[in-house]
């Protein structure tokens, strides 16, 4: 009998093979109090466990094959870098000594706390973090109860059905060549996803009950864009997927082809396709597809889950490090967005906490508010452009006030380089995202105080529409297509145009390919799209006539029904499931 299973694809494509399944049962954790003189060694005890931790996470790191991509060695570094952290270092010791109880009770302690602190975050990405809190936290508590991390002997072609997987586990399956990946927990934004989709290995992850309906040796099919499991599926299905897993190698071919070539229409309209990035791991990628642009570098990864910001010489560091791997492409540099929940350390902060987040004190509101934190990021930027060409971009401006603010303090900051001899790029563009309707609504007047825009659709949509798409009491009405959001985004870009000054997309709308040809018939001529996505995002640039798409675009646009709407985006976009 056929069983499907529904999930979350969080790496798309076709996979068709056996399964093998990987229950790896955590340990229990109890509380044990400890005489005085026991703790010593109990320290030890917790301090081996950790040294043997990472000579595991070195071993696999090892093995990892030169021609990998670089991602697989850097998210297992991360993994590393938190074992000698303090918060995993020390500060279960500090437990083992102050409750005097066991080393496996002290580390579930700090497990409990730090994933607490990541679940108490508004931002999705920040909040899938606890992951790998728990992996990192996992992996010791095994070797805490004499269990070595076993090596899963699967063979070429396997689909893993895990509870859930490391890294690491990521890693080791890359290298066995497995076809694809099930896992009952985790979600899109954890570093196990973006590896998964680096990798490109279909997976499916959040089918809550795969170990125990699924079978070992059983014939699976994973279809990574619906996020569905197929189990004993008919012949006729059977067929069918395999037909569409020889039509997904042949667009990845194409795709690969493509991946140099110039982002230009059928009908000859340039756009410039460039990428998003938060952290130096994104940018070993995006150099493999060969000369990009930044057009949103989040920064505030640089002030996050640490006691102090960044000074001005660290973020100056961090700043050249992206230049140089750019080799002379242009850097956005989007100044912090923290504030909410994203605080470097929310002890420090005075007052209330914000009833609301999500509309309290962040981003460039924080940045006035706290000009001794602002003015270094600033610096910093400015004196970035000396070595290479940089644009500086205001997140969640919503009045002219705030940007003439702004104005006045980067100025400020130009003369105090100037008089300590730094140098700096004088022309350095400075730009804002437009991520709130006031600011939409009025983007003409910010267009003609600044040398570009960018639309930031995640929070356009979420402040248009009154919802937040992390609820998912609500997550339903979140609708990218909305007229009220397709106006705002027009109204910008209209904004830009009148201006004389460009503007583009960075929110995930723009790497969204079902909305490739709507943008470009609106005439959005500049995407900014995450590192993965853009080969995809320009195969669909190639195949698409700009100037002809503007009537399509006009009929969605003044359409009511969201049925009737996603209908027109299916018209739309009719001929690119069978484009090579």
């Amino acid at each position: 009998m056929s069983l499907l299973l529904n999930g979350i694809g969080v790496s798309r494509g076709i996979a068709i093979g056996r399964a093998y399944r990987y229950a790896q049962e955590a340990p229990e954790v109890t509380e044990r109090r400890l005489p005085a003189d026991a703790l010593p060694n109990e320290v030890k005890r917790f301090r081996h466990a950790l040294r043997r931790a990472k000579a595991e996470l070195k071993a696999v790191r090892a093995r990892i094959p030169a021609h990998a991509p670089a991602d697989v060695g850097t998210f297992i570094d991360t993994h590393l870098l938190m074992l000698e952290d303090n918060l995993l270092a020390r500060e279960p010791i500090q437990h083992i000594r102050r409750l005097r109880c066991n080393a496996e009770w002290a580390l579930k302690l700090q497990h409990d706390e730090l994933v607490a602190a990541f679940d108490a975050m508004e931002d999705p990405y920040l909040r899938t973090r606890r992951d790998d809190v728990a992996h990192v936290i996992g992996r010791i508590q095994r070797l805490l109860a004499g269990k070595e991390t076993a090596v899963m002997p699967v063979t070429r072609g396997d689909i893993v059905v895990a509870d859930d997987l490391s890294p690491a586990d990521i890693a080791s399956l890359h290298q066995a060549r497995v076809a694809g990946v099930i896992t009952e927990f985790g979600g899109p934004l954890s570093h196990t996803a973006i590896l998964l989709r680096s990798l490109e290995l279909p997976a499916v992850v959040g089918t809550h009950a795969a170990l125990r309906l699924l079978s070992n040796g059983e014939m699976l099919i994973i279809d990574g864009d619906a996020g569905l499991v197929l189990a004993d599926g008919a012949i006729s299905l059977k067929r069918h997927f395999r037909e569409r897993l020889r039509n997904e190698r042949a667009r990845r071919a194409t795709l690969a082809k493509a991946i140099r070539l110039p982002s230009i229409t059928r009908d000859g309209a340039a756009v410039t396709l460039q990428a998003n990035i938060e952290l130096d791991t994104d940018l070993p990628a995006l150099r493999r597809l060969g000369p990009t642009g930044v057009g949103l570098y989040r920064t505030e990864f640089l002030y996050i889950n640490r006691k102090t910001p960044p000074d001005e010489e660290e973020q100056l560091r961090a700043y050249r490090r992206a230049l140089r791997a750019l080799g002379g492409e242009t850097l956005t540099i989007r100044t912090y967005d923290l504030g909410g929940d994203k605080l470097f350390d929310a002890d420090q902060r005075d007052g209330p906490i914000s009833p609301n987040p999500a509309l309290g004190l962040r981003a460039v509101r924080l940045s006035l508010r706290e000009p001794t934190l602002f003015a270094p990021q600033i610096r910093a930027i400015l004196r970035a452009s000396a070595h290479g060409p940089v644009r500086l971009m205001l997140p969640m401006l919503t009045d002219l006030s705030e940007l003439d603010q702004c104005l006045n303090l980067i100025e400020e900051q130009r003369a105090l380089l100037r008089r300590s001899g730094r140098p700096f790029d004088p022309t350095l563009g400075i730009g804002a995202m437009i991520e709130v309707p006031a600011a939409a609504l009025t983007a003409e007047s910010f267009a003609r105080r600044l040398d570009f825009l960018s639309i930031g659709t995640n929070d356009l949509i979420q402040y248009t529409l009154a919802i937040d798409r992390t609820d998912e009491t609500v997550n339903h009405l979140y609708d990218p297509l909305h007229p009220a959001v397709l106006q705002l985004i027009r109204l910008t870009l209209e904004g830009g145009a009148r201006a004389g000054i460009p503007v583009a997309m960075c929110g995930e709308m723009a790497g969204d390919v079902r909305y490739t040809r709507l943008l470009l018939g609106m005439g959005l001529r500049e995407f900014s799209v995450p590192v993965n996505r853009l080969a995809e995002i320009r195969h669909v640039i190639r195949h698409s006539d700009a100037y002809t798409l503007s009537a399509a675009a006009d009929a969605l646009i003044a359409t009511a029904g969201r049925s009737a709407r996603a209908e027109l985006l299916d018209g739309i976009n009719q001929d690119l499931a069978v484009a090579p």
